[in-house]
C-alpha cells in the first residue's frame, strides 16, 4: 500500500474514532507539502471542519496526533492554518530505498490488468525530400511518447505514414525527367532521399523563373502561378499516376524506393523505428470510397464541378474540399482511409498524430468528419501538437533548400563531441574505437535531449553549441553525472568487491540524501504525468534535477572515504539507484548513457 493511501485511510479512521462521522474518501485531499514548507505529505483540513465542528488549527492538531500515534513511519507533524504536514521519518524514506534497490524497473507499471492498444503516429515524411531539423524534433517526440506510454503498462504499436504521392511528388518526379540526365544515387554518390530532394529545390527554382516571366507579361501573380507550364505538367503527372500510367508508375516506385532506402539510414542513425510503416498511396484509395460512401449517406456534399466537400459551418468551421473537381484526393481523404484502416488493424483504443501546429485545423477537422461519418472512435483521435523549432538563424524552407538536414546535423553534433573531447583529454586514453562510440553517445545525446527538454507544445531554438555543454541543462551533464557513479561502483569493486544491495535502515540521512531518496520516491509520478500529458520534457527535467542534485552531494558527501562503513555503503547503494533511474529516465528520452565519459 503507498503511503499516500495508507494517510488517507488512517485520516478516515481518525475522523470517525474522533468524531464519529464517516466521509467520502474523495474529501480528503492529501498532497505533496510545498517545497517552503516543513513536512513530506499535507492534509487540507478545510473541508473537514464541518464534521469537526472545531476551528482549522485544532482540527489539524487532533487528526496530526491521531496519525502521528498510529503510523510508526510519522516523525512530526506541524499545523500551518488549515494545513497539516506529516513529516516521514528516516526509517521510512531508507525501508523505500532498499525497496527499489529489489525493483528491475522501478517506475514501470508491469502486467497491467487492462491494457489500452495506444496507435502512436510518427515522422510522416515526404518522399519528395530528406528528413531535416523539423523532422528530428517529430521523430523523437514520437518515438519517446511511445516509450513513455508503454512505461504505464499499455501496449503501444509505433506507426509511419509515409506521403508517397501527390503534387509534391511529381515536382520531384518531373524535375528529374527534365534534369535528372539519368542520375541515379550510386552514380552521384550521395543517399537517395538527399538526389531527390535536390531536384524538389530545382523545380521550385525554374517554377519562379516561369512565374517571373509571366508577371513581367502583365499576368496577375495568382494567375502566373496557375498557370506556369511547369505547374500544369505536374498536374498532368499527379492525373497520370492516378491513372496508373505505366512510365509514370515506374518512374515513381524507383524514385521512391531511393528515398525510403534514405529514410532507412537516417531513423537508424537517429536510433528510432516503427512497427508498422503505411504508405499513402495505398490508403488515399481507401479514403475516396468512404467520401464516396458518405455523399450517398448525405454527409458529404457534391458540387456541380464534381468536387466534394464536407459543410462543417455548424461547428464554427467552414466547408472543407474532400476531393477535386478532376477525382483527385488531398491530404484529408487519406487521413480518413489510414484513421479507419488502422483501428480495423488493430482495433486500437487511442490513436495519437505527433504532427506540427500548423496542422491544428486538419486534425480538428479529421475528427468532425470522422464523428460525422459515426466513427465512434472518432473521440479517441487525439493531435499531439508541438511547436517549430529553428535555430538560431531563424526559419528553414524546404523549397528553396534552406533546411538543416537530419543526417548533416548529426554528423555535426557528433563531430562537435569529438572536438569536444579533444579539448577536454577526456577520452585520451581509449582507443579509436572506444572514442568514436563515445562521441557518437555524447553527441546524438546532446541533439535529443536538448529538444526533448522543452515543453512540446512550445516553439524552440536547437543551438548546437549550447546543446553539448557538459555544465549546465544539457544531454552531456546527464551523461557524466551517470559515468560517474559507474566508475565510483568500479571503484569501490577494485577496493573490497563488496557492492551493497541492501542498506541499515537505522541510520540517519542527512537532508541531502532524504531529498535525493524522496527524488527518487517521486519517479513513478513523474512517468505517469509524463504519459498522460504526452511530454517527455517532464522526465527530461526531472532527470536532470536527479543529476544536478546528486552532483552537489558528491561533492559534499564522502562516500568511499567515509570512515563509518555503513554509512559509505549507504551512500554507494543511493549512488547505484540515481544511477539506474537516471538509466531508465534516459532511455525512455531515447538517449543511451555511457559507462565511460
Amino acid at each position: 500500500m503507498s503511503i499516500e493511501l495508507q494517510l488517507k485511510n488512517k485520516v478516515l479512521e481518525a475522523l470517525q474514532q474522533m468524531y464519529g462521522q464517516v466521509v467520502d474518501p474523495e474529501s480528503i485531499q492529501i498532497q505533496k507539502t510545498r517545497k517552503d514548507f516543513v513536512g513530506d505529505y499535507t492534509l487540507v483540513v478545510f473541508p473537514l471542519l464541518k464534521i469537526s465542528k472545531k476551528p482549522p488549527e485544532q482540527t489539524a492538531t487532533e487528526i496530526g496526533e491521531y496519525i502521528k500515534k498510529n503510523i510508526d513511519d510519522i516523525s512530526e507533524f506541524n499545523v500551518i492554518k488549515g494545513f497539516l504536514n506529516l513529516t516521514l521519518n528516516n526509517n521510512f524514506w531508507l525501508s523505500f530505498l532498499n525497496s527499489v534497490g529489489q525493483k528491475k524497473d522501478y517506475g514501470y507499471i508491469i502486467n497491467k490488468e487492462k491494457p489500452n492498444i495506444v496507435l502512436v503516429e510518427y515522422s510522416s515524411p515526404n518522399t519528395n525530400k530528406p528528413l531535416h531539423l523539423g523532422h528530428i524534433r517529430n521523430n523523437l517526440l514520437g518515438y519517446s511518447v511511445a516509450k513513455i506510454i508503454a512505461s504505464q503498462g499499455d501496449k503501444v504499436i509505433k506507426v509511419n505514414l509515409v506521403n508517397d504521392r501527390g503534387i509534391h511528388i511529381c515536382k520531384s518526379m518531373l524535375a528529374w525527367q527534365k534534369w535528372g540526365n539519368g542520375i541515379t544515387p550510386e552514380k552521384a554518390g550521395k543517399k537517395g532521399d538527399h538526389l531527390v530532394g535536390d531536384f524538389y529545390v530545382k523545380f521550385d527554382q525554374e517554377y519562379k523563373k516561369q512565374i517571373d516571366e509571366l508577371i513581367q507579361k502583365g499576368i496577375s501573380e495568382e494567375e502566373a502561378k496557375k498557370n506556369a507550364p511547369l505547374i500544369i505538367e505536374a498536374q498532368e503527372m499527379l492525373r497520370k499516376w492516378e491513372a496508373k500510367d505505366e512510365t509514370t508508375i515506374g518512374l515513381w516506385k524507383e524514385m521512391n524506393s531511393w528515398v525510403l532506402k534514405g529514410f532507412d539510414i537516417t531513423y537508424k542513425n537517429l536510433g528510432i523505428d516503427f512497427d508498422k510503416i503505411y504508405f499513402e498511396s495505398d490508403t488515399y484509395k481507401l479514403g475516396k470510397e468512404i467520401v464516396l460512401k458518405g455523399i450517398e449517406k448525405g454527409v458529404f456534399l457534391k458540387k456541380d464541378d464534381g468536387s466534394v466537400w464536407v459543410d462543417l459551418t455548424e461547428e464554427g468551421l467552414d466547408q472543407k474540399l474532400l476531393l477535386r473537381a478532376d477525382g483527385t484526393s488531398v491530404y484529408i481523404t487519406q487521413d480518413i482511409g489510414t484513421a479507419h484502416q488502422r483501428f480495423a488493424d488493430f482495433n486500437a483504443d487511442e490513436l495519437i498524430y505527433v504532427v506540427g501546429n500548423e496542422q491544428n485545423y486538419h486534425f480538428q477537422v479529421l475528427k468532425l468528419i470522422m464523428n460525422k461519418l459515426g466513427y465512434s472512435f472518432s473521440e479517441y483521435l487525439f493531435h499531439l501538437s508541438y511547436g517549430m523549432v529553428e535555430l538560431p538563424e531563424g526559419k528553414m524552407k524546404s523549397r528553396e533548400g534552406t533546411v538543416v538536414d537530419a543526417d548533416d546535423l548529426m554528423d555535426e553534433m557528433i563531430h562537435t563531441a569529438e572536438e569536444m573531447s579533444k579539448e577536454l583529454g577526456k577520452l585520451d586514453e581509449y582507443s579509436e574505437a572506444e572514442r568514436i562510440q563515445i562521441n557518437r553517445t555524447i553527441g546524438l545525446g546532446a541533439l535529443k535531449y536538448f529538444i526533448l527538454k522543452v515543453d512540446p507544445k512550445k516553439n524552440m531554438t536547437f543551438d548546437p553549441k549550447e546543446s553539448i555543454d557538459f555544465n549546465g541543462n544539457t544531454g552531456p551533464f546527464i551523461q557524466y553525472t551517470y559515468a560517474r557513479i559507474v566508475s565510483l561502483t568500479k571503484k569501490a569493486q577494485a577496493r573490497n568487491s563488496i557492492t551493497p544491495n541492501k542498506i541499515k535502515t537505522d541510520i540517519t540521512a542527512t537532508n541531502k540524501e532524504l531529498q535525493l531518496i524522496k527524488q527518487i520516491h517521486s519517479y513513478p509520478e513523474i512517468l505517469f504525468d509524463a504519459s498522460e500529458t504526452l511530454s517527455p520534457a517532464i522526465v527530461a527535467n526531472f532527470v536532470y534535477d536527479l543529476a544536478k542534485e546528486y552532483n552537489q552531494f558528491y561533492h559534499d558527501h564522502p562516500i568511499l572515504n567515509e570512515v563509518d562503513e555503513n554509512i559509505s555503503l549507504f551512500r554507494l547503494f543511493l549512488s547505484q539507484q540515481i544511477g539506474k533511474i537516471i538509466q531508465s529516465g534516459m532511455n525512455l528520452l531515447g538517449i543511451d548513457v555511457p559507462e565511460r565519459m
